[in-house]
């Protein structure tokens, strides 16, 4: 395998995101061990998907195991149990619980995150990652060895996943490589990180959303529909949008007031990318600005917008779901910020056309699924 050559000693002071050959010579040494061999394409180019294993536990709540283990918790919680080799439904507004296909026995210096991948977020499909004996979802602390779990709950949609289905991804840290606003704001300056001449970099590039209508159709977004037929999470242009997705135009105020309990695909006023050398992370801008949430998945991959990987920047799709009340957005309102990353090295392949990725370049974009 390449990874058995690759290097994991790190020197003083390096820190970072593991990049796709040193993810594989993980694999290789045994920090990640996958019941079964690795799918092609699974290790992504700053990132490794996660696989559904053979059985889902429907439970009666999420949960954190605390000082348990999740199968102890599992067992005192499931109401029945969902094979998964020819495929199940999961229904809406359900709990499952479903053991990953990787496992983990990481270095003591090695930490790990999660995400929905993006085509998990687009469908509103409500997935983190949960280890034993933690306190938070999404997150692995250097030295974890033990199982990994996915707890899904599909929010708009029934989904139809089968073992190796892949929903989540996971990143692998070497300290904490976050960029200040400094380090931001030179990067800002050496590559250009975002379309916009007045963007906001001082704590990463803040994002807004474009309400102002896109083509000549002034489309600003998809609310979803209700009540539809079973999405399979595998099958590829399989769908027409017509029949799962209300479109949204433009309005001539440029503002779009989000319903309660509603789930909509957006997209950002700006187009960004991501240098080869960095990844970058969607996070919240501020919980307190509003009623609604955005981005469920946000892992953006090195080279992600990047003119060398086939993009000429990139707008960053908003998985938005409202809460409690009503909720006005305006155009231009931000709605999140891209927080950057260094990488320990280069990856060997970026994120582009050149892997198959699916968002390059991308606009105002449905998940896979949907016929364009």
């Amino acid at each position: 395998m390449e990874g058995a050559t690759v290097s994991l000693a790190f020197a003083d002071g390096q820190r970072g995101i593991l990049p796709d050959h040193m993810i594989a010579a993980l694999v290789e040494r045994g920090a990640i061990k996958p019941a079964y061999a690795l799918d092609a394409g699974q290790i992504q180019p700053a990132s490794l998907d996660l696989r559904l294993g053979e059985i889902a536990y429907r439970v009666r709540a999420s949960f954190l195991p605390g000082r348990t283990t999740v199968a102890q918790r599992i067992e005192g919680l499931k109401l029945h149990e969902i094979m998964l080799a020819n495929g199940a439904v999961l229904e809406t507004g359900c709990v499952y619980i479903v053991p990953l296909i990787e496992r983990l026995a990481l270095p003591d210096d090695i930490s790990a995150s999660a995400n929905p991948k993006s085509s998990t977020g687009r469908l509103d499909v409500f997935t983190r990652v949960i280890a034993d004996e933690t306190r938070g979802f999404d997150r692995i602390e250097p030295g974890y060895d033990g199982p990994l779990y996915a707890e899904i709950s599909p929010k708009t949609f029934p989904v139809l996943v089968r073992k190796g289905s892949r929903l989540s991804q996971i990143r692998f840290r070497h300290g904490n490589a976050l960029l200040g606003a400094d380090a931001v704001r030179a990067l800002h300056v050496r590559e250009r990180l975002v379309d916009d001449d007045e963007a906001d970099v001082s704590e990463g590039v803040s994002v807004g959303v474009d309400l102002s209508g896109l083509g000549p159709e002034r489309l600003v977004g998809y609310r979803a529909k209700r009540h539809t037929a079973v999405i399979d999470v595998e099958r590829r242009s399989g769908y027409d949008v017509a029949d799962f997705w209300e479109p949204i135009k433009a309005r001539a105020d440029a503002s779009l007031i989000l319903d309660p309990d509603e789930f909509y695909i957006l997209a950002s006023k700006e187009a960004v990318q991501v240098p080869p050398d960095y990844a970058a992370e969607m996070v919240p801008f501020d919980p307190l600005v509003g009623e609604f949430r955005v981005h469920y998945a946000g892992f953006f991959d090195p080279g992600f917008g990047y003119a060398g990987a086939g993009g000429r920047g990139s707008r960053a799709v908003l998985e938005v779901r409202s809460r409690e009340v009503p909720f006005i957005l305006e155009h231009g309102q931000i709605v999140g910020r891209l927080v950057y990353e260094k990488m320990l090295a280069r990856p060997n392949s970026l994120y582009g056309a050149g892997i198959g990725s699916n968002y390059q370049a991308q606009s105002l974009k449905l998940s896979k699924h949907f016929r364009a």
